[in-house]
């Protein structure tokens, strides 16, 4: 018989609230259009993008993540001393350690809590939120502050025809939090690492010790270029469209809700014409409010869902209480999807 205590937390867990910021420079796709040979028209029909943030050298991932934080903590009405832990999903913070998310819950006032990164690209929040939930039922944590933030104009070549006009910044943070009832529903994830070809770094930061030129990638001047993502857009889109759809309505089967219950439908921000792909293929009904920030935010890969998130509440699109389908896919391939009440 063992000797070891049961951990002991809530019954439930729930996002309690939710803040997001944006980078001060929009960026039109004209902008985008000085390096490669391309027109708005063709953007905005193969992605749907009008326009996204970049940040400026002040706007680090670590002070985007505070000021996202800042605004979750007040909407949760949750002081930063009561988060027991922080975790950052991101793939644009270049310091391979300390993990970001110490220096963010020191900022924030939050204490001594356990604070870890993740790198899990576009589904990184999805993942955030599932150990989140994890931490509150089994009673290590009272209060988890779950972040995703992106700096990926760092990551992006403007040279590249395929994906210069795809990535934006920002963060988005949740609080989540103890609840009597269910809240956040069982998540459906996974990886299909066969494919982890199909959304990249260029090249290792390793190959930079190297030595050899000819093992990195030069700009039409013959100078070095900063590693960035690079993807196989039809492969990225077709697995998007086809395997995702089957995703969110497993997760849906999970949490025990039907299209016709559904208020709200936030996937990760990647593509225009993915998001509307998916809402045909769900079959899902004409009422259910589906978020469409990537027109004007990009794709801010771990920050897109909480991004979407915050922006549809403040414009009254979405309202606390409403049952919303998430989902995020990318990079490795990986994929997390669940069922939440909205704060």
């Amino acid at each position: 018989m063992s000797k070891i205590k049961p951990s002991k937390g809530a019954p439930y867990a729930r996002i309690l609230g939710v803040g997001g910021y944006r980078p001060v420079r929009v960026v039109p796709n004209e902008v985008i259009l000085e390096k490669i040979d391309s027109s708005d028209e063709w953007i905005r029909s193969r992605s749907g993008i009008a326009t996204r943030h970049w940040a400026s050298p002040e706007e680090t991932v670590t002070a985007m993540s505070v000021e996202a934080s800042g605004k979750a903590l007040a909407d949760a009405g949750i002081a930063a001393e009561q988060i027991g832990a922080v975790i950052v999903s991101t793939v644009s913070h270049f310091k391979q350690t300390p993990a970001v998310a110490t220096e963010i819950a020191d900022k924030v006032g939050a204490g001594k809590p356990a604070a870890f990164d993740i790198s899990a690209g576009c589904a990184g929040f999805g993942y955030g939120l599932t150990l989140a939930k994890g931490m509150i039922v089994e009673g290590s944590a009272e209060y988890v502050l779950v972040i995703g933030v992106e700096r990926l104009s760092d990551l992006t070549d403007l040279e590249d025809r395929a994906t210069a006009f795809l990535f934006g910044d920002g963060a988005g943070a949740v609080v989540v939090g103890p609840s009597d009832e269910p809240h956040i529903g069982p998540t459906v994830w996974g990886s299909e690492g066969d494919k982890s070809e199909t959304i990249k770094q260029t090249v290792p930061w390793n190959d930079f010790h190297v030595g050899d030129v000819s093992k990195l990638p030069l700009n039409e001047a013959g100078e070095v270029k900063f590693p960035a993502i690079t993807q196989e857009g039809q492969a990225v889109f077709r697995w998007a469209v086809f395997e995702m759809a089957k995703v969110a309505q497993q997760a849906l089967d999970a949490a025990g809700i039907a299209p016709a219950d559904l208020d709200v439908f936030i996937p990760h921000q990647a593509n225009m014409r993915i998001i509307d792909s998916m809402v045909k293929t769900l079959k899902l009904p004409e009422h259910v409010t589906v978020a469409r920030d990537v027109e004007t935010t990009g794709n801010t890969s771990a920050a897109s869902i909480p991004l979407a998130m915050e922006r549809l509440l403040a414009t009254g699109q979405a309202k606390s209480g409403d049952t919303a389908l998430v989902i995020g896919f990318g990079a490795g391939l990986v994929y997390a999807a669940t069922v939440v009440t909205l704060p």
